[in-house]
């Protein structure tokens, strides 16, 4: 790429996307192109040609996704399967039809099998059945790497398909309802140690930036601790220690990866490799060309709860409600592709925590 070519990322805002415009502009390109969600519908098949017609862009990153953790997965499953296939197939299907020399596609990690071997490579995919909660949505980024290779193959583009692992960092998704759970847990665990010192006015502040359900900083008292201990924050009976209830058994094990670690593994992957690249990691048949981003490290959700706590300075309890769902017990990437190809993470859970917990303060 050029420092002046055309670079179009689709959800440029998001956690994902702003995380690889910002790698972007660190590295001197100045030609971007970013479009908002009243700006371009991705969902409208002809505002998308429109788009492409009029702004020809040379490079695409397609990280536009309905994105969400186990709740909004397990309760949104048709809004997820079909706006994540319209999204990506819109995309995908223009930048072919207009020529752009290469696109990157981001997924997840979670198109594997439930009972994926660990950690777990990239031949893994199609060999077993998907975690139920979030089925949907790992059959449309199938769906979506699928039509990234298999329009190299008929159509000789140059598409690279990318599977991060858990995300989380700046500009991440911190709505009680919908968010993964490692920005969930820094919230929760944020007001818990506001409700723990009795400071109603950061409890305030905080709702004032990012309302729940309609709470806001102006609603009263019992309305707040209500909505807080809907989302099982709350103050215990009989010793007044305050709570913060997780979702599950905190047995799970889970692998994080600082989102700027993530945009520069894809703006290297843009720079230095292609799809034949990709090509000569096959055997006779060209197929899972895909590539997973990760740190190759894991964290039971109990451990993570522990490590939020300790950064953030809560003295409370962490409660763990078995009743609901735990998820894919175990879901680790193996990384040895992306690390043949080049690249290894460099930032740490315990300081990307500390990292994204002053974001959270600051914005």
């Amino acid at each position: 790429m050029d420092k002046n070519s055309r670079i179009y990322v689709a959800g440029h805002l998001g956690l994902v996307g702003s995380a690889i415009w910002k790698n972007l502009i660190s590295k001197g390109y100045t030609n971007l192109i970013g479009q908002s969600i009243s700006e371009l519908n991705l969902l409208n098949t002809v505002d998308v040609a429109r788009f492409f017609e009029r702004e020809k862009p040379e490079y695409v990153i397609l990280a536009a996704a309905k994105v969400g953790g186990i709740v909004a997965n397990n309760t949104y499953r048709g809004a997820f399967i079909y706006e994540n296939l319209m999204i990506q197939n819109n995309v995908i299907h223009q930048a072919y039809l207009s020529g752009v020399k290469k696109l990157l596609f981001l997924g997840s990690t979670c198109i594997y099998p439930r009972e994926a071997p660990q950690p777990i490579p990239e031949n893994s995919l199609l060999t077993g059945e998907l975690e139920y909660t979030n089925e949907p949505y790992a059959i449309a980024k199938i769906a979506g790497l699928k039509l990234c290779e298999s329009y190299n193959l008929q159509y000789g583009t140059d598409f690279i398909a990318v599977m991060p692992t858990n995300l989380y960092g700046p500009n991440d998704n911190f709505n009680l309802e919908t968010s993964h759970v490692l920005p969930a847990l820094v919230r929760k665990i944020h007001l818990g140690k506001c409700l723990e010192e009795g400071n109603w006015q950061a409890i305030r502040t905080d709702l004032g930036k990012r309302p729940v359900e309609g709470i806001t900083a102006a609603s009263s008292d019992n309305d707040i601790v209500g909505i807080l201990q809907k989302y099982g924050i709350f103050s215990a009976s009989g010793d007044n220690t305050i709570v913060v209830e997780v979702w599950g058994t905190g047995n799970p094990l889970r692998e994080f990866l600082w989102s700027e670690d993530m945009a520069d593994a894809c703006v290297f992957l843009l720079e230095n490799r292609s799809f034949k690249d990709l090509k000569a990691e096959c055997g006779h048949e060209i197929k899972n060309t895909h590539i997973n981003i990760g740190t190759g490290k894991e964290i039971s959700i109990r451990e993570l709860s522990e490590l939020i706590s300790k950064s953030i300075g809560f003295q409370g309890k962490i409660s763990f409600n078995t009743e609901k769902p735990d998820g894919t017990m175990r879901k680790l990437t193996n990384p040895s592709k992306l690390h043949r190809l080049g690249w290894q993470h460099t930032v740490e859970i315990e300081e990307g925590i500390s990292r994204l917990y002053r974001w959270y303060l600051e914005n």
